[in-house]
């Protein structure tokens, strides 16, 4: 039987989830919102991809602040206002496709953030464009020829950790089943983890056990606020001599385990454009094996995975847990049944489009009727 259309449990303090197979759609943001506000193309995006045939559905980055922002386009769960929009188009975009748990990645930018959306160059904005402060753990730029971001102090930390705290419980309300703190791609949790962002003098800066103190901090607070199925997106690797490796990411993702962390999302890059990323199908399947291995965790794998056979041989070898895909998603979001046509696997689909396969796929919706007039 195909691994990756078989079922697994994803535990929480809740009883957690059981997906009907192991794909998953990534996050992506869309820079499409108002105000941090969900807007309708959210609503036509999100209930697309409910409907990909893939067991999990995750929101893009979600910023826990505006100032934590990556564009001034990009989504929000800060306040009653952002909570109202996320859950009006989540709920009319459920109700257009099968029941399906959805995950929302909670983000803050940090240094990265004030940023221009990826067609009009993706470079920080000056406060005349629409920009504004950003902050992150030391006065570091992410491009030399960038101003600096303003260094956080204790309480600006704390207040960060609480907003993480406060977004979770949003979700919670709104009825997400599930979330992903982000850690990864060189924003604000990634650029306390690496030493090529982090060179803080104080508990948390310098040394292995100082860098991942806050990051730590934050999850163990939304863990203690949020009852249902919690992960963390990390970057496994900065790509860079003596930056964040996968030995390091290992043994962060030991610590998020005792902290009650049920997946982790294996990622790299982004954190220092000196990256050299040596781009391949599934290029960082290996760190999510390495981190899977030394942890325990029930790992997603991602990044360049875009055949099912691909996808299912992942699984057979035991690198991973979990798949996820983005842009494989948008390029074709029908892909789970494509995938299940392939590999002899089933799916859920809205019966409006039970009549829509070729006869040689009829078995991908299971033991659902196609016919009829």
């Amino acid at each position: 039987m195909s691994l990756l259309f078989s079922p697994l449990h994803l535990p929480s303090p809740r009883g957690g989830l059981t997906l009907s197979n192991r794909i998953v759609v990534a996050p992506m943001c869309q820079y499409s919102a108002r105000n941090g506000e969900a807007s309708d193309w959210h609503l036509m995006h999100w209930g697309n991809l409910l409907n990909s045939g893939a067991a999990m559905f995750t929101i893009e980055a979600t910023a826990v602040l505006p100032e934590g922002r990556i564009t001034p386009s990009c989504l929000g769960l800060w306040d009653a206002r952002t909570e109202a929009a996320l859950a009006d188009k989540l709920q009319r975009a459920r109700q257009l496709a099968p029941p399906l748990p959805v995950c929302i990645q909670l983000a803050h930018a940090g240094r990265k953030a004030s940023s221009a959306v990826p067609w009009q160059g993706g470079q920080l904005l000056p406060a005349a464009q629409g920009g504004w402060e950003t902050f992150g753990p030391s006065a570091l730029p992410q491009l030399p020829n960038e101003p600096p971001p303003t260094e956080l102090t204790l309480a600006q930390m704390a207040q960060i950790r609480d907003a993480f705290v406060a977004a979770a419980q949003r979700a919670a309300r709104i009825g997400l089943e599930a979330v992903e703190i982000h850690g990864a791609h060189g924003y604000l949790l990634h650029e306390f983890l690496s030493p090529l962002a982090n060179q803080r003098s104080d508990a948390y800066g310098g040394s292995f056990e100082n860098r991942i103190r806050f990051p730590l901090e934050v999850f163990a607070a939304v863990r203690a606020a949020f009852d249902g199925v919690l992960g963390l997106r990390v970057s496994a690797s900065d790509w860079v001599e003596g930056g964040w490796d996968v030995a390091q990411s290992a043994e962060f993702a030991k610590r998020l385990k005792t902290l009650g962390c049920d997946f982790i999302h294996v990622s790299s890059g982004g954190v220092s454009p000196q990256q050299k990323i040596a781009l391949g199908a599934g290029y960082q399947v290996a760190m999510a094996r390495a981190v899977r291995a030394a942890s325990g965790l029930v790992t997603t794998a991602v990044g360049l995975i875009t055949e099912a056979q691909q996808a299912e041989a992942i699984l057979q070898a035991g690198d991973a847990d979990l798949i996820a895909l983005a842009r494989a998603f948008l390029y074709e979001p029908r892909w789970g049944w494509h995938a299940a046509a392939a590999l002899g696997g089933q799916v859920v689909a809205n019966p409006v489009y039970w009549r829509c396969l070729p006869r040689e796929a009829q078995t991908v919706f299971g033991k659902v009727s196609i016919g009829g007039r």
